[in-house]
């Protein structure tokens, strides 16, 4: 009876470790839907960055914040201090965004005209954070970091918070690649978030377009280029595009005007500045570059 036992015992144990061992290589099954995103996220909305020419607002700061004789940067949930108080109109539970002015640690041009386009649109403001006040004083206030795009500063600048639009998203199955040209204002990809020079889906670029031009926050803009200039995007020597010694040459020169346009892709506007826009890009076909041109769609 024992060998009995032992052996139903012994075969259940080893019945019980295949049907473990087997487990995880059963497929899972489920009905349900995975949920498409319809807009931008808050992210992407809220850290979006912007460039204007007319900042507006006032010298509200962060000057300081708890734990401040260590930390030299604050993140989300961190308490700093703002100097405005009661005195200057501060309440609890007034809500803020802070930003900072950034300036291209590597200063050289991409593209031909870049720097000249770029003080023309202004300065470009980096988004980053949020902050909510918790206790107010005479001078001075504390405030909660709620939201951080990035690590917050001493000197970063504050001005009062306001709810931003998450434009509806596209559908690009009926994406036009030849699509005519719109007859509509028509600008440049300056300069990206981070002062990048290559784009993709989901990069963040700025363009030469605002509400001078007539764009507003949720237009789309289609993004294309022309073949046969080299004063956009970066050659490799002068007239690499229509002479390529031992890979084919053309037998006249040709122009950009001389041939169709390459339709790269398309973006949404997040935010707009008199002479500036912030598109979101939402449709790549490959990579985009700073001096890639723009119109409304």
């Amino acid at each position: 009876m024992r060998a009995i036992a032992a052996g139903m015992g012994l075969g259940m144990l080893l019945a019980g470790a295949s049907a473990w061992t087997q487990s995880p290589q059963q497929p899972v099954s489920s009905t349900q839907a995975v949920p498409t995103a319809t807009s931008p996220d808050y992210t992407a909305v809220y850290c979006s960055s912007f460039v204007t020419s007319e900042l507006g607002g006032d010298d509200s700061r962060v000057i300081s914040g708890e734990d401040s004789n260590s930390k030299v940067a604050f993140a989300q949930r961190d308490l700093v201090f703002i100097n405005k108080g009661g005195s200057q109109g501060v309440h609890v539970g007034d809500r803020y965004f802070v930003f900072r002015a950034e300036k291209d640690p590597i200063d050289v041009q991409w593209f031909k005209w870049q720097d000249k386009l770029m003080k023309a649109m202004g300065t470009m403001y980096k988004d980053i954070g949020q902050l909510k006040v918790v206790n107010v004083q005479p001078n001075v206030s504390t405030a909660e970091v709620t939201f951080s795009c990035d690590y917050l500063q001493r000197g970063d600048m504050l001005r009062p918070w306001q709810e931003r639009p998450s434009p509806p998203y596209k559908s690009s199955e009926n994406f036009d690649i030849f699509a005519p040209v719109s007859g509509k204002s028509v600008g440049m990809l300056v300069v990206g978030k981070d002062f990048s020079q290559e784009y993709g889906k989901y990069n963040t670029a700025f363009v030469n377009l605002g509400t001078n031009q007539g764009v507003k926050v949720g237009d789309y803009m289609r993004i294309f280029r022309y073949q046969g200039g080299n004063s956009q995007t970066a050659s490799y020597y002068d007239d690499y595009q229509y002479k390529m010694y031992g890979f084919g040459s053309t037998p006249q020169k040709y122009e950009w005007n001389d041939l169709p346009r390459q339709i790269l892709g398309e973006g949404v506007v997040l935010n707009v500045s008199p002479n500036s826009s912030t598109v979101f890009i939402t449709y790549s076909r490959g990579e985009m570059f700073a001096g890639d041109y723009t119109e409304i769609e």
